[in-house]
């Protein structure tokens, strides 16, 4: 299909696991209601965001994937025939567990799933304690609507993740996401840090020719306040839509995958890669022989 209709879920939570996974079916109702086709809800949208502290109770918020939230958005992407994209806390075994998305098709079937590669460990983004590095590597899925590459919010900051996605042959990529700005931060760092998280994911549509979409939470949680802006940008960078920075918000956003072979052809970015200089990049630092 050259034409395909996304749909963003923007949304606040509540520390009540069902209750959010209720909301966020509500959402996805309202998207297909509005045409989406494939519809993405935010990084860990069962719960808060309880990488804020490091606290062994939260594990009893992970489940296995296939699991309990998986088999009610399958039923519910079979109903309306639209592709959900189910960011969740994977209890993979006793002591092992992940950042996962699990893809599923609009005739409800699993695809599979893509577990978030980086992990960051910062104040108030404990995510080190919880999750293990993804070990599936970089994924596409070829959905009814298109072939789409998942990536979880920390891996929006690394061009390395976008470029072996879109080289799979993924048509838009989706980044599920939970970042914030610190209470106590002034406007201008805020602004400062929302135009960096955006113009890197922007990069990444321009250097692969292709559409993201990029879906963020909103909401004061434990001295964070998420930022929206969730937003989706053309194989140009164009910004298609950006989201409040404050509101709870259902969007759909018609995107034309014919786009890809236009601007790839006319800034063929691909075609003059020089893949046989690359090897240096598999280091982690070029400062010894």
């Amino acid at each position: 299909m050259s034409k395909v209709k996304v749909g963003l879920v923007q949304m606040s939570c509540t520390a009540d696991k069902q209750q959010n996974l209720q909301k966020a079916i509500e959402r996805v109702r309202e998207a297909a209601q509005k045409g989406a086709q494939i519809v993405c809800l935010q990084e860990l949208f069962t719960s808060l965001y309880f990488c804020d502290e490091e606290n062994y109770d939260n594990f009893k918020l992970a489940e296995a994937i296939p699991g309990p939230s998986t088999d009610e958005l399958s039923k519910v992407a079979a109903e309306l025939n639209v592709v959900i994209i189910a960011s969740l806390f994977e209890k993979r075994a006793q002591g092992l567990y992940h950042n996962t998305t699990a893809i599923l098709d609009a005739d409800g079937s699993y695809l599979g799933k893509y577990r978030k590669m980086h992990i960051p460990d910062d104040p108030g983004f404990y995510e080190k304690f919880y999750f293990t590095p993804g070990d599936l590597g970089y994924k596409v899925f070829q959905t009814k609507y298109a072939k789409i590459g998942v990536l979880i919010c920390w891996d929006q900051w690394y061009p390395e993740a976008a470029r072996i996605t879109a080289l799979m042959g993924a048509e838009i990529l989706f980044y599920p996401t939970a970042i914030g700005w610190a209470s106590t931060q002034d406007v201008d760092t805020n602004t400062e840090q929302y135009n960096a998280w955006q113009t890197i994911q922007r990069s990444h549509s321009v250097a692969n020719g292709v559409h993201v979409v990029s879906v963020n939470r909103v909401g004061e949680e434990a001295g964070l306040k998420f930022w929206g802006g969730s937003f989706v940008s053309n194989p140009f960078g164009k910004v298609m839509f950006q989201g409040s920075h404050h509101d709870e918000e259902v969007t759909v956003v018609e995107l034309d995958l014919n786009k890809t072979d236009y601007y790839r052809t006319h800034w063929p970015f691909l075609r003059d890669r020089r893949v046989e200089t690359y090897q240096p990049i598999t280091k982690r630092l070029l400062d010894e022989e």
